[in-house]
């Protein structure tokens, strides 16, 4: 049962990340996380 716990929490968890990439791509943001916080030239539309 423990097993079948653990395996549903990592599947949710991966899920809610590729959700969250996949809005963020969305977005037109290319790097997600970056620490330069979307002041990098790459981030900007030309």
């Amino acid at each position: 049962m423990a097993n079948v716990i653990a395996a549903v929490v990592i599947l949710i968890l991966f899920i809610g990340a590729c959700l969250y990439i996949y809005k963020e791509k969305k977005k037109g943001r290319h790097c997600i996380g970056c620490p330069m916080a979307g002041t990098c030239p790459r981030s900007k539309k030309k």
